[in-house]
């Protein structure tokens, strides 16, 4: 397994694949992996053969979080991830430091070499994720057209869990003509529902035990839609009483949407695509099912 942490370098390897037309498969992650982003790479394994090569990136991304965000405090344990992506089968994991990624991101704004460059997709980012935590899918989108300009990878995996920002990916790959297939793969669960996520480190035993109520929600919702349509409004506040069950946890939003344009719908039936965050304390997680 090579470890690369340079641009230069991971563009050099790309280009050997890309001559000598071996398939690529990317896995952008954040680090502090756990089984959900090894399932992202069997899918990207699946895709390209015994004979294709996985990429995995490691990089927290320091411009999709927002200022009162946990950036700093996200966790990280490289040791353990390298462990787990040569356990996994990982060709190549890319691991860049901010001074390779965004250069000239601490310049002072007036000067002409500050970062300045960014991908924006103007549409599916302004509600949820994006209403919630305004600078966020600028960072993704960003970052995430970095990240294929240089593994220039056949496809790329994301996970469901952050279906929303999928979608987003989705759209700026057809918009922009990266020749490049997104991927998006089931969500990995803990045996009680929970969402696998790196911010499942924060929670505390009590929250952790709370934190099904997730899972739990979207649950009840499923079997409330196969009997009869629902109003969105009435769901959603039948969804809050339901998440007080949950006495530490806090409901941030939840929405009910068409899958593929992220509309708003005006009943909700099966096919419907529904997502919500809940604080337990400062940690914030999210979950999302096609109903």
């Amino acid at each position: 397994m090579q470890i690369i942490s340079t641009v230069a370098a991971m563009q050099r390897l790309a280009r050997k694949w890309r001559r000598a037309g071996t398939q690529v498969g990317l896995v952008p992650t954040m680090g502090y992996l756990h089984d959900g982003h090894i399932s992202l790479v069997r899918a990207a394994r699946q895709h390209v053969g015994s004979a294709g090569r996985v990429v995995l990136s490691i990089y927290v991304n320091p411009t999709q979080f927002g200022p009162k965000e946990d950036l700093s405090k996200y966790p990280r344990d490289l040791k353990r991830d390298l462990s787990m992506c040569r356990a996994g089968g990982v060709d190549a994991v890319f691991v860049p430091g901010d001074g390779e990624m965004y250069s000239h991101l601490a310049a002072a704004p007036t000067r002409p070499d500050a970062f300045s460059t960014y991908v924006v997709e103007e549409k599916l980012c302004r509600s949820m994720e994006g209403a919630s935590r305004p600078v966020h899918f600028r960072g993704v989108t960003t970052v995430v057209a970095k990240l294929l300009n240089l593994a220039l990878p056949d496809l790329a995996v994301f996970g469901q869990k952050d279906y929303q920002q999928a979608a987003i990916i989705k759209r700026m790959v057809r918009d922009l003509n990266f020749p490049v297939r997104i991927i998006v793969a089931p969500t990995g669960r803990e045996s009680d529902g929970l969402a696998m996520s790196s911010r499942n480190k924060y929670l505390d035993p009590e929250q952790r035990a709370q934190a099904t109520i997730l899972f739990h929600a979207l649950q009840a919702v499923t079997l409330a839609v196969r009997r009869r349509p629902q109003s969105p409004a009435a769901l959603q506040k039948d969804l809050r009483k339901f998440i007080q069950a949950a006495p530490l946890a806090k409901l941030d939003y939840v929405a009910f949407f068409d899958p593929e344009t992220l509309e708003p719908v005006a009943r909700v039936k099966p096919g419907t695509h529904m997502a919500l965050a809940v604080y337990f304390g400062k940690t914030r997680l999210i979950d999302n099912a096609r109903l």
